[in-house]
């Protein structure tokens, strides 16, 4: 099985971990300090797609089922 993400990419997400530990990984336009650990791979995996490495895209927000939409659309109408 192909590898998902890059061994380069891993490893920008590794020093992104170690700066988080370290205190000093700051996230974008406000500058803040980062803490969350979620966070910290987010960085680090875009600024791996930011030099152009293999990682996949974020995955779309799913959408609601069109049953789902149908059964809302009839309570409405009903009153």
């Amino acid at each position: 099985m192909a590898r998902k993400y890059s061994r380069k990419a891993s490893a920008k997400v590794g020093r992104a971990m170690k700066k988080r530990k370290a205190g000093t990984l700051r996230s974008g336009r406000s500058g803040r300090k980062v803490k969350a650990r979620k966070q910290a791979i987010a960085i680090g995996l875009s600024e791996a797609r930011r030099a152009g490495m293999k990682v996949p895209w974020k995955k779309a927000a799913k959408k609601k089922s069109s049953g789902t939409q149908r059964a809302a659309k009839k309570r409405k109408s009903r009153g």
